[in-house]
């Protein structure tokens, strides 16, 4: 049997809370296991060699969208990375367009906050106090499926990070945002208007914002049909913009 391959990690590595820090790559050598990921290389470099580095994590599995970061210019998922799927030289940098914390660990949470609440992502009823019985109302087979598949949506943060409109524009409510309109407007419960809607992604930091390079399609981790949804949410804007 051939030895164990030796894997070179050039981690991103800065605390911004700390006036002496300054960015650089710090490179660590981590002995490849069979199945090993990426998160637990992390995991085994922070316990063996260095427990100052910080990175983020909470499932493993690919549901917390916790472990998002650049991988060898590839935003991923740390922990549904195999180290065997990439070259023995492997560089680590912290998803951009998010406020970075310190090394690879970023607060995703408080801009998926903003984005959220701006975009009034939650269910809207006409009455405050609605008939919770028709909200359980059986819905077409279907249509379950479209808003499910929509809402697999783990908010990690790839699809903003490869996003070049947000790098450009910081207002720009990226695929992560168009997903959740689209699945709200899908939601036969939701008593919005398309007018509504235009109201909320209808201009240039929204839906029209977008540059068609698709990238997030590309590096969504769940899959999910964004390419699909922004080009159906554009035709939906257009007819109640006209």
């Amino acid at each position: 049997m051939s030895a164990p391959r030796q894997i070179r990690l050039n981690v991103f590595r800065h605390n911004p809370q700390d006036p002496a820090s300054t960015p650089h790559l710090q490179t660590y050598l981590v002995e490849e296991a069979p199945g090993m990921t990426l998160f637990l290389a992390l995991s085994e470099l922070r316990e063996r060699q260095d427990p100052s580095l910080a990175f983020d994590f909470v499932c493993r599995a690919g549901i917390c969208g916790s472990c998002g970061m650049v991988v060898n210019g590839r935003p991923r998922l740390a922990c549904r990375t195999l180290t065997q799927e990439l070259p023995a030289e492997i560089t680590l940098l912290p998803l951009p367009a998010f406020a970075l914390i310190a090394d690879l660990s970023v607060d995703s949470g408080s801009w998926m906050r903003a984005m959220t609440e701006r975009l009034q992502a939650w269910l809207h009823a006409a009455d405050p106090a609605p008939d919770l019985s028709r909200l359980e109302a059986r819905m077409d087979p279907d249509l379950a499926d479209q808003i499910y598949e929509l809402d697999r949506c783990i908010e990690c943060g790839c699809c903003v990070a490869a996003c070049g409109t947000v790098q450009m524009r910081h207002d720009f409510v990226g695929a992560v945002g168009l997903n959740k309109i689209a699945r709200f407007g899908l939601d036969p419960r939701d008593t919005r208007s398309d007018a509504e809607f235009y109201d909320l992604v209808g201009g240039d930091e929204g839906v029209f914002g977008c540059m068609t390079l698709l990238a997030c399609h590309d590096v969504c981790p769940k899959e999910l049909p964004l390419q699909t949804q922004i080009a159906f949410l554009r035709r939906r804007m257009l007819r109640a913009g006209a």
